[in-house]
């Protein structure tokens, strides 16, 4: 008796739960020799605003809890993402068409960005915050805080490691984030929202649009509830129009760059806000 596989369906994550495009729309994600791999959900405006709503309404959370637990629930991602290991190779090993030891590489270097970025979680503060010298019997300190929502476009033409470059520094400081997944290589970022759900992440932290990244960019990069936008794969978008819509509504933006971004405590720092304390000194 021959069995039947069990097809899978593929959707958005949005809010911690697993909801299909509200437009209904579907796109083929091929192999590297042009076969069907999965049909994933073509992510629409809508989608986007339910994900910001989701990311707003998980922030004061996340955005609360210490650096010392953030940087747990970084490295849980690792664990969870170590013990699926096979899965992603196989997934990058189709998708790009690259040999298993090269897709082997790049999942173990997408564990290590979330280790090396779960380091940071209880450190980046003293490095980019500091005491300042004033005249007077004050104390003043000024130190770094996240900055809120902040929306990515993913690497295009990496399946995992670009993903987890830009996601990991972003959420580590205590933003939230709406991501727009490579539209080509989309497999490896469902997965690993399977994984973000299973691990210790809150709902709403992370939010993964599949999609066209020129259909879904604009609305996020015009969204009044966007604190910020990462153009890290938008290279081949109009991504001057982009950083115009932006400057609308007073967005902090990163420049679109080539390849995939290296691990570095500057991006971490650049989706914060510096705050600065005075306190008065006691008086004996």
């Amino acid at each position: 008796m021959t069995r039947l596989a069990v097809p899978k369906t593929y959707k958005l994550y949005i809010g911690g739960k697993f909801p299909r495009s509200e437009s209904g729309r579907v796109y083929e994600i091929l192999s590297s020799k042009g076969a069907f791999l999965a049909n994933a959900a073509q992510g629409s405006r809508k989608d986007a605003r339910d994900a910001v709503v989701a990311a707003r309404a998980a922030f004061p959370g996340w955005s609360g809890a210490t650096g010392y637990n953030r940087g747990q629930v970084l490295y849980r991602i690792a664990e969870l993402l170590e013990g699926r290991r096979a899965q992603f190779i196989d997934e990058i090993r189709q998708s790009e068409g690259v040999p298993a030891v090269a897709a082997a590489r790049q999942v173990d270097a997408a564990i290590d960005v979330w280790v090396w970025y779960a380091g940071w979680a209880d450190k980046y503060l003293q490095v980019a915050g500091n005491g300042n010298p004033v005249s007077g019997p004050y104390f003043n300190i000024s130190t770094p805080e996240p900055t809120g929502v902040v929306a990515i476009v993913a690497p295009q033409q990496s399946s995992l490691l670009g993903l987890v470059s830009v996601l990991a520094p972003a959420i580590l400081s205590g933003n939230t984030v709406v991501l727009i997944a490579s539209e080509k290589f989309a497999l490896s970022a469902i997965s690993l929202t399977e994984v973000l759900a299973t691990s210790d992440v809150p709902g709403g932290v992370v939010n993964v649009l599949t999609g066209s990244a020129a259909e879904i960019a604009p609305w996020l990069a015009s969204h009044a509830d966007v604190n910020a936008l990462d153009l890290a794969g938008a290279e081949a978008l109009d991504w001057i129009s982009l950083q115009v819509s932006a400057a609308d509504t007073l967005k902090r933006v990163l420049a679109p760059e080539s390849g995939v971004p290296a691990p570095s405590v500057e991006r971490v720092t650049f989706f914060t806000e510096t705050k600065t304390i005075w306190h008065t000194k006691a008086l004996i």
